[in-house]
C-alpha cells in the first residue's frame, strides 16, 4: 500500500538555457550533458551551481545523433552510442573538461592504442575520444559508479570494458579501456543493463535477470574457469509442461493470430538458476598474473506477462529505468577524513526496474529479496532511484516516493539494530508518495545530488494518444493544452533543473505534518515520523555527509527523530512497544528527560502505557551511570505502583533508585503486600527499614520467612536467598562485603552445577540482567561461548548456574586465587570444567597452560582463545607458543584433523602480519609442504614492500 501526503519535496526550478532541442541527457560530479535531437550532433555541456544555476562550458561535435549516453564518476568520462550511416558506434570522451578552458584540439584514438611519451604535453591539454569497436551494434550501456568500467549490451551478448589509467610518465596518467570479458546470453537482446561492483541487470521489454561475477582461484585449467558455462536446466520455469522449443523468453509465434504469453515468473536466488538461460564467459584481456577469472552466479529472474497489469494495452508493457544503486559503508574502514571515491567500501547494494503501472525494488546485496512495490496513479515514462527518494516521471506528473534503501543498509552495517540498544523503522513498512507535481508533456528524468532534471514536451496528439488505455483515470482533460501538429518544427519542449530541498527542511515539515495525528495516537504518527527518520538517516549515510555543512544538525535532526519515535511507542498501545527503549537510547536522553517529556508534572492518576513500562524496567535495571532525583525515583515508584506493583521490589533495587525516600518505599511496599504477600516484598522492605537505620523493623521482617532463608541441613542454600546475594551486589560498595557475596554466590553456582541440582524456584535475574546491571559480572569470552556450543545437552539444564558463575570469572572483579578450592569439583565437568580451568588458567596468567589445555581438548578454540586473550605483552605467544604447538599437533594426526589445519591457517594469516619477513621465514618448519606456506610467506613479504 502507497500512502500519500502532500508534502514539499521540490523547491525552486530553473530553465536549462539548451539552444537546441534535447534527445538525451545525464549527468556527471557537477556537470549536465545535453544531446541535441536529430540533425544537431553536438553535446552541450552546463556547469551546475548552487540553487540549480547552469552555466554553459562550451559544446563538442559528435559523429553523429546520440542514441545512448551516460556519465562515469570514475574517471570522468562520458560514453555515447551514436548513429552515422545506418551504423552505430561506441564512443568514449575522456579529459573533456580541457575544452572549457577554451582549447579546442580533440585526439581520436582506438581502445588500447598505445600512446607515445612525446604526446603527453599535448594530451594535458586536449580532449581524448576513444572509439571502442565492436562485432555487434551497441544497444545499451553502463558504467560501474565504484570502478568506472564500462557494460555495453548487444544482440546475444555483453561486453565489459577495463578501465585502465596509464601511467605515460611522473606528470601524466591517462585514461584508456581493456576489453576483458564477453558474456554470451543466448537468444536475449537487452533493452537496458545496468553495473556496479560486478553485479548486472539485464531487462528485456518483459524480463529481467540480475547476475553477479564472482571470482574464481586460478588453477592450472585456467581455460575451463575462465570460459565458465552455465549449464541450461531441462525443466522450465513455473513447474509446467516441459517447451521444446527454443528459449522460453523469445519464442517466436507461428501464428500471427495469436499472442502467445509466458507465466509470470519471480526466482530469487539460488533458484534463478532455473531461468533457462544460458551464459558463456570468454575472457578477452591479455593473460597476466593480475588477469582474473569469473564465474556467473544467478541472483534474481523475473518474468512479468503483458495482461499482468490492470491498465493499459498488452503490447505497452515494456519494462523500463533498470537502475542498480550502491550504499556505501559509513566509516568502518576509512577515517571521515580520509573517505574518496576510490575508498569507498560498498555496504549494500539495490536494483529498481519499473513497468508502465509498478516499480520494483530488490535488495541485491547479501540477500535477494523484493523491498518496495510502487504502485503509480498513472502511466510512467521513466523512473530515478536515489538512496532518498524515488522520482518517477507519468503522463502529467512528477512523482516524488520513499524508499526503504536506508533502512536495510543500516542492518547491513549494524548488528545491533533490531536488538534493545538499536532500532531502525522496518524494510517492509510501507511507502508513501510525497508529492506528484503537476507538469505538461514530462518525458525523462535524471538525479544529480540534490538536482533533478526534467525534461518537457508539450505534444497534444502525442499526450493524448499516449493515455488512451487510462484515460478514464485521469481527471485531467486531454484538451486542456494546446494543440500542434508538428513537435519538432515548434520549440514546444523544456529542460528544467528542479531542486530538492534540504533533508533539514523536508523533515521539519514532516515532524509538524505528524503533529496532526499527534492526538489521535495513530499509527499514522508513527508511520510519518519513520520515514522522517530514515530521510535523515540516508542523509547521514551518504558518503559527503562527513563534507557536508549540515553534518551537525543532520545529527541532532538523527537524535530528535529517534525521541519523537521514542515518545510515539510509549504513549500509543502498538505492538511494536518494545522499540521505545532502543529509540530513546540512540535519542542520548537520559530518563530524566524521558520522564518530563511523558509524565504530567501535575499530580494526577495516569495512564501509562506498555511501552514507556518497557523502557523504565529495562533503564532502570542496565542504565547503571544515572542517578535519579529524590523526587522522580519518588515518581518512578508511583508510576510501578499503578503500571505494575509486581516489579517494585527489583526496581528498588536498581542503583538508579538510590535516592529514593525509603519511608515512600515503604508505604507502597505495604500497599501491595495487603494484596499479593511474598517473600520478595519482605525481604525488600528489610533492606529499606536497612537504609533508614531502623533495626527493629529490619530484624522484624527478616525473622517473618526466617524459614524460607536458613539452611535446611542438607548444605542446600534456598534460591530466594541466592537472588538476595545478587541483588545485594549491585548495590554493595564495601570491598570486604563484595569478596564474601561473590564467593557465597560462586559457592552456590559450583554446588548445583556439580550436584545437578536445579533451583526451586526461577532466579530472579538472568544472566544477561546481571551483566547489565552489576560491575562484577563480565562479558562471557567469545572462546568460552564457542566451547560451550559444542557441550553436552545435559549441561542446557543448568545453563543458567553455569553463564553466571563462567561471567564472575570473565570479569576482573573476583579474587581467583580464593576461589580455586571451591571451583575443585568441577574440574573434570565435560566442557564446564575446561572453560573454568582456562579461564581461571587466563587470570593467573599462564597462557601457556590454557593453550595447552584447549589444544588437547577443544582444538577449534585455541584460535578464537589467541585472538581474544593473546595481545599487548602477550602477542608473543601467537608465534612463540601456538604455532609451534600447531605445527607438532598437525604433523602427527596429518589429515585426519582438519580443525588443526583450519587453527593453523588462521594462526600462520596473523603471524604473517605481526612478524618481518626474515623471522617469518625462520618459524616455519624444513619439513612442511611449500603450497601450505607459500601464500602466507608472499602475504609476509607484500605487507613488507607496501610498508
Amino acid at each position: 500500500m502507497v500512502q500519500l501526503y502532500n508534502l514539499h519535496p521540490f523547491g525552486s526550478q530553473r530553465v536549462v538555457p539548451c539552444k537546441q532541442e534535447p534527445a538525451h541527457f545525464c549527468c556527471g560530479r557537477d556537470v549536465l550533458f545535453v544531446a541535441s535531437a536529430a540533425a544537431g550532433c553536438r553535446v552541450e555541456v552546463f556547469a551546475v551551481r548552487d540553487q540549480g544555476r547552469c552555466e554553459p562550458l562550451g559544446s563538442f561535435a559528435t559523429l553523429g545523433p546520440v542514441l545512448r549516453m551516460a556519465h562515469s564518476q570514475a574517471g570522468d568520462y562520458l560514453v555515447t552510442i551514436e548513429e552515422k550511416s545506418k551504423a552505430t558506434f561506441l564512443r568514449a570522451y575522456m579529459n573533456w573538461r580541457c575544452m572549457s578552458a577554451g582549447s579546442s584540439r580533440v585526439c581520436v584514438r582506438m581502445v588500447g592504442h598505445k600512446m607515445e611519451e612525446s604526446y603527453s604535453e599535448t594530451l594535458k591539454e586536449q580532449m581524448s575520444i576513444v572509439e571502442m569497436p565492436l562485432s555487434d551494434p551497441p544497444l545499451c550501456i553502463s558504467c560501474c559508479p565504484v570502478n568506472g568500467d564500462l557494460l555495453v549490451g548487444c544482440k546475444n551478448k555483453l561486453v565489459m570494458f577495463c578501465l585502465k589509467h596509464l601511467v605515460i610518465n611522473q606528470n601524466l596518467t591517462v585514461l584508456d579501456f581493456e576489453r576483458s570479458l564477453i558474456l554470451h546470453v543466448d537468444n536475449l537482446i537487452p533493452a537496458e543493463v545496468a553495473f556496479c561492483a560486478r553485479h548486472i541487470a539485464i531487462t528485456t521489454e518483459l524480463d529481467v535477470l540480475i547476475l553477479k561475477l564472482e571470482l574464481v582461484q586460478q588453477s592450472a585449467d585456467r581455460t575451463e574457469q575462465c570460459a565458465h558455462r552455465v549449464s541450461t536446466l531441462e525443466k522450465p520455469m513455473g513447474g509446467g509442461a516441459k517447451d521444446e522449443g527454443p528459449s522460453t523468453h523469445t519464442l517466436p509465434l507461428e501464428l500471427d493470430e495469436f499472442i502467445v504469453c509466458q507465466k509470470p515468473v519471480e526466482l530469487l536466488g539460488e533458484e534463478s538458476k532455473l531461468c533457462e538461460i544460458p551464459i558463456t564467459l570468454e575472457s578477452t584481456e591479455l593473460p597476466t598474473e593480475d588477469t582474473k577469472c569469473f564465474q556467473v552466479r544467478y541472483l534474481l529472474f523475473r518474468r512479468f506477462t503483458p495482461d499482468q497489469s490492470p491498465f493499459g494495452f498488452c503490447e505497452e508493457t515494456k519494462l523500463h529505468s533498470v537502475q542498480l544503486l550502491p550504499v556505501y559503508q559509513t566509516g568502518s574502514s576509512v577515517t571521515a577524513c580520509e573517505e574518496t571515491e576510490n575508498k569507498r567500501e560498498l555496504l549494500s547494494l539495490f536494483c529498481f526496474f519499473s513497468l508502465p503501472h509498478v516499480g520494483y525494488l530488490y535488495s541485491v546485496g547479501k540477500l535477494v529479496e523484493l523491498i518496495s512495490t510502487y504502485q503509480y496513479s498513472e502511466k510512467s515514462e521513466q523512473a530515478v532511484l536515489t538512496p532518498q527518494f524515488l522520482h518517477v516521471v507519468t503522463s502529467e506528473n512528477l512523482q516524488c516516493f520513499t524508499v526503504r534503501c536506508s533502512a536495510a543498509a543500516a542492518r547491513d552495517e549494524d548488528p545491533y539494530i533490531d536488538t534493545t540498544v538499536k532500532a531502525c523503522p522496518p524494510v517492509a513498512l510501507d511507502v508513501c508518495t510525497l508529492r506528484m507535481q503537476l507538469f505538461i508533456g514530462p518525458r525523462a528524468i535524471c538525479h544529480f545530488k540534490n538536482h533533478i532534471i526534467l525534461l518537457t514536451k508539450a505534444d497534444t496528439e502525442d499526450i493524448t494518444e499516449r493515455r488512451k488505455p487510462a484515460r478514464r483515470m485521469l481527471s485531467r482533460k486531454a484538451d486542456s493544452t494546446k494543440s500542434r501538429t508538428n513537435s519538432e518544427s515548434e520549440p514546444g519542449w523544456n529542460l528544467y533543473i528542479i531542486n530538492t530541498v534540504s533533508t533539514i527542511q523536508l523533515y521539519r515539515e514532516m515532524v509538524d505534518y505528524s503533529r496532526t495525528y499527534e492526538n489521535i495516537k495513530t499509527e499514522s504518527c508513527i508511520h510519518l515520523l519513520s520515514e522522517a527518520h530514515l530521510l535523515v538517516r540516508a542523509a547521514i549515510m551518504d558518503p559527503s555527509f562527513h563534507k557536508s555543512d549540515e553534518k551537525e544538525e543532520l545529527l541532532r535532526a538523527f537524535r530528535e527523530s529517534c525521541a519523537f519515535l521514542g515518545d510515539c511507542y510509549s504513549r500509543c498501545d502498538t505492538k511494536d512497544y518494545h522499540l521505545a527503549l532502543p529509540y530513546y537510547r540512540m535519542s542520548g536522553l537520559s530518563m530524566t528527560e524521558v520522564l518530563k517529556r511523558l509524565v504530567s508534572e501535575v499530580d494526577e492518576i495516569q495512564r501509562y502505557e506498555r511501552g514507556f513500562i518497557f523502557y523504565l524496567t529495562h533503564s532502570l535495571n542496565e542504565d547503571l551511570n544515572e542517578e535519579l532525583s529524590k523526587e522522580s525515583a519518588n515518581k518512578v515508584l508511583q508510576i510501578f505502583y499503578l503500571a505494575d506493583p509486581l516489579q517494585l521490589p527489583h526496581i528498588l533495587c536498581s542503583p538508579c533508585m538510590r535516592n529514593v525516600c525509603p519511608l515512600t518505599a515503604v508505604k507502597y511496599l505495604q500497599k501491595v503486600e495487603k494484596i499479593m504477600p511474598s517473600v520478595v516484598l519482605t525481604l525488600t522492605k528489610a533492606f529499606m527499614a536497612l537504609k533508614m537505620g531502623d533495626l527493629t523493623t529490619y530484624e522484624h521482617e527478616m525473622d517473618s520467612y526466617k524459614e524460607m532463608l536458613c539452611s535446611n541441613g542438607d548444605n542446600t542454600i534456598p534460591q530466594l536467598l541466592v537472588d538476595f546475594w545478587e541483588a545485594l551486589l549491585v548495590v554493595c560498595s564495601q570491598e570486604e562485603i563484595i569478596q564474601e557475596l561473590l564467593l557465597r554466590v560462586t559457592s552456590q553456582y559450583v554446588w548445583r552445577i556439580s550436584k545437578k541440582q536445579i533451583p526451586e524456584t526461577k532466579p530472579l535475574k538472568t544472566t544477561e540482567d546481571l551483566i547489565n546491571s552489576c560491575n562484577y559480572f563480565g562479558l562471557i569470552c567469545p572462546w568460552v561461548t564457542s566451547i560451550m556450543s559444542v557441550g553436552s545437552p545435559s549441561d542446557k539444564d543448568y545453563c543458567e548456574d553455569i553463564s553466571k558463575l563462567q561471567s564472575l570469572l570473565c570479569s576482573q572483579s573476583i579474587n581467583i586465587a580464593s576461589v580455586l578450592p571451591v571451583l575443585e569439583p568441577l574440574r573434570e565437568a565435560g566442557n564446564v570444567g575446561l572453560t573454568i580451568h582456562v579461564l581461571c588458567s587466563t587470570r593467573l596468567g599462564k597462557y601457556e597452560e590454557a593453550i595447552d589445555q584447549l589444544l588437547k581438548r577443544c582444538p577449534d578454540a585455541a584460535v578464537l582463545y589467541a585472538q581474544h586473550e593473546l595481545k599487548d605483552d602477550t602477542r608473543a605467544l601467537w608465534w612463540n607458543k601456538l604455532f609451534p604447538e600447531l605445527c607438532k599437533r598437525t604433523r602427527l594426526n596429518g589429515n585426519d584433523c582438519p580443525v588443526l589445519i583450519s587453527s593453523l591457517k588462521e594462526t600462520l594469516s596473523v603471524v604473517a602480519m605481526e612478524l618481518e619477513l626474515r623471522d617469518f621465514l625462520s618459524l616455519l618448519p624444513e619439513d612442511g609442504t611449500a603450497a601450505f606456506f607459500l601464500p602466507h610467506l608472499l602475504h609476509c613479504s607484500q605487507r613488507k614492500l607496501l610498508t
